[in-house]
C-alpha cells in the first residue's frame, strides 16, 4: 500500500498541511497574546488619560480648591443625599457631584474587572470602584507627575497590569486582571486544538481525492500501455490534454511506442532481407553442387563448381562481416584505433585504386581539389568508408561516365565528396539509402555484387569519428555524397 503514490502524496499533503497548521496555530497564539497585552496598556494609558483630564478641570473646576471626598463612593452623592448632613450638603459643590456622576457613568459603561482608585495628595480616597472590596490599589514606584507608568503587580492572589499617574492634586490608578488574557489565550488555544484535528481530517480525505481524481489518467495511461504489445504498436495512448503533465507525459509515451514500432518494423525488415541476401547464395551454391554431381565430366565440372562455391563463400563472408560490424556498433564493442591521419595523401592513394576498379566501365575518375587535411581517425576505416562511396558511385553510373573526388577544409572541418554522373536516387528514396539491405529499385536490386550494407556501415564509420555522412541526389544526373570530419589544424581554405 505504501508503494503507492496516491497514499504517498496523501500522507506528505497531510504532513505539510499540519506543519503548516501548526506554525499559523503559535504564531496566531503569540502573536494575538501580544496584542491583547499591548491593547490592555493601551487601554489603561487611555483610561488615565481620561481620568487626569475630567480630574484637571475639563468641567470648570478650580485647581486647588478644598475638596471633601468621600471614601468607597461608587454612586454619585444624589443617590446618597439621604445619608448626608445638612452641613455637609452645603460643604459639597455642584462640581464634586459633576465629577463623581462623569466617572461613575463611565465606570458603567466600561469592564466590570477593571479597577480604579482616586485619591488625592493626603491619600483620601476620591472615588474607588466597588470591585475593590477594601483592597487598595498600590502605588508603583518612582512615580512622575502627568507620566504614565504601567506595570504588572498582584491584588492580593490575583496579577493585574496597574497604570498609574501623578497630577498636582491627585494619584489615579487604574488596574486590570491578567487572567482575562491568558482566559482569552486558553480559548484561542482550545478552539485550535478542536479545529485544527477537524481541518487536517478534512483535508487529509481532500487530498486523497483529489490525488486520485490527479492521477486517474496515469491509471488510463498504465491500462492502454498494457495492452499494447510487439503485435498492437500502431495503438496510441488517448492524449485529454496536450498542455498538462500528463499530457506531455502521454505524448512521450505515444512518441516512444511510434519508435518502438518504427524499430519493430527495422528488425523485421532486416531479418527478411539478412534472409534473402544469404539465402540467395546458399541457392545457388547448392544449384552448383548438383550440376556437377549430375555432370559426366566431373573433373571440369568440380573445378567450375569450386570457383563458383568460393564466389558466394566470399559474398556470403562479407555479408556476415558487415553484419557482425553493424552489430558491435549498435552495442558499442566497436573499436577504432585512432591517431592522425593525412586524408590528402589517403585520397591520393584512393584515388588510384578508384581507377582500377572503374577502368572496366571507363569511367574517368579525378580530383578537383585537394587541401591538405587532418584528421583523428583510423586510417583503415576511414580507407573503407571512401572506398564504399567510389564503390558505389562506380556500380550505379553507366559506362563513359565520371566520379569527380573532392577534399577541401575550412573552418576547421574536412570535407571528403565523392559526385558521379550515374542514374541518381528519388527524394523520396534519400532518407532510406542508410537502411540495412536497402535497396532503391529494381534496377539496383538486380546488381549481383550489392549487399546493400555498404552505406549503412560508411554513416557508422564517419559518426564515430565525430563527423557526418551527406547524401545529395538528382535522378538521371547523379549522385552527391559528402562525408564532413572535424580536422585537427583549421587551415582556411
Amino acid at each position: 500500500m505504501l508503494n503507492s503514490i496516491r497514499l504517498r502524496l496523501t500522507i506528505w499533503y497531510s504532513l505539510i498541511l499540519l506543519a503548516a497548521l501548526g506554525v499559523f496555530g503559535i504564531a496566531s497564539y503569540v502573536y494575538t497574546g501580544e496584542m491583547l497585552s499591548q491593547n490592555l496598556t493601551l487601554s489603561l494609558e487611555n483610561e488615565t488619560e481620561w481620568l487626569k483630564d475630567i480630574l484637571e478641570g475639563r468641567l470648570g473646576i478650580e485647581r486647588g480648591k478644598s475638596r471633601n471626598p468621600r471614601s468607597q463612593l461608587l454612586p454619585p452623592p444624589s443617590a446618597q443625599r439621604d445619608t448626608v448632613t445638612e452641613s455637609e450638603g452645603r460643604n459639597e459643590s455642584e462640581e464634586d457631584y459633576t465629577i463623581w456622576n462623569k466617572i461613575y457613568e463611565h465606570s458603567l459603561l466600561n469592564s466590570k474587572k477593571q479597577f480604579v482608585d482616586v485619591r488625592d495628595k493626603r491619600g483620601r480616597v476620591f472615588y474607588k470602584s466597588f470591585n475593590l472590596g477594601e483592597d487598595t490599589l498600590p502605588s508603583p514606584p518612582g512615580l512622575r507627575e502627568y507620566v504614565v507608568k504601567v506595570i504588572n503587580t498582584t491584588l492580593g492572589s490575583e496579577r493585574i497590569r496597574l497604570a498609574a499617574m501623578n497630577t498636582k492634586f491627585y494619584e489615579i490608578r487604574v488596574a486590570y486582571p491578567v487572567e482575562e488574557i491568558n482566559d482569552v489565550l486558553r480559548s484561542l488555544f482550545s478552539i485550535f486544538i478542536i479545529l485544527i484535528p477537524i481541518v487536517l481530517a478534512i483535508s487529509v480525505f481532500g487530498g486523497y481525492f483529489l490525488a486520485k481524481q490527479s492521477l486517474r489518467p496515469v491509471e488510463e495511461i498504465t491500462r492502454t500501455a498494457r495492452k499494447i504489445t510487439a503485435t498492437s504498436l500502431r495503438e496510441r495512448i488517448h492524449v485529454k490534454n496536450p498542455n498538462d503533465e500528463i499530457g506531455r507525459l502521454t505524448e512521450t509515451l505515444n512518441n516512444m511506442i511510434g519508435r518502438l514500432e518504427a524499430s519493430f518494423e527495422q528488425v523485421q525488415q532486416f531479418s527478411l532481407d539478412a534472409s534473402h541476401e544469404l539465402r540467395t547464395p546458399l541457392t545457388i551454391m547448392r544449384g552448383e553442387i548438383e550440376l556437377a554431381l549430375r555432370g559426366n565430366n566431373r573433373g571440369t565440372s568440380y573445378k567450375k563448381t569450386l570457383v563458383s562455391l568460393l564466389e558466394e563463400v566470399l559474398r556470403m563472408t562479407s555479408i556476415i562481416e558487415g553484419l557482425i560490424l553493424l552489430a558491435k556498433a549498435d552495442s558499442g564493442n566497436a573499436k577504432l584505433e585512432k591517431k592522425p591521419t593525412h586524408l590528402n595523401a589517403l585520397v591520393s592513394e584512393i584515388r588510384e585504386d578508384a581507377e582500377i576498379l572503374a577502368e572496366q566501365k571507363k569511367i574517368s575518375v579525378s580530383i578537383s581539389r585537394l587541401d591538405e587535411a587532418t584528421v583523428l581517425g583510423d586510417a583503415v576505416r576511414l580507407r573503407q568508408l571512401m572506398l564504399n562511396l567510389i564503390d558505389n558511385a562506380i556500380k550505379y553510373t553507366p559506362q563513359d561516365g565520371k566520379i569527380t573526388l573532392s577534399l577541401a577544409l575550412a573552418h576547421g572541418k574536412a570535407r571528403f565528396t565523392v559526385e558521379d554522373t550515374g542514374i541518381g536516387i528519388p527524394d523520396s528514396e534519400l532518407k532510406k539509402i542508410f537502411d540495412r539491405f536497402y535497396r532503391v529499385d529494381k534496377s539496383r536490386s538486380r546488381l549481383p555484387d550489392g549487399l546493400g550494407l555498404g552505406l549503412s556501415i560508411s554513416r557508422w564509420i564517419a559518426e564515430a569519428h565525430g563527423g557526418s555522412l551527406i547524401a545529395e541526389s538528382k535522378v538521371g544526373s547523379g549522385s552527391k555524397f559528402t562525408i564532413i570530419l572535424p580536422a585537427l589544424v583549421d587551415v582556411q581554405a
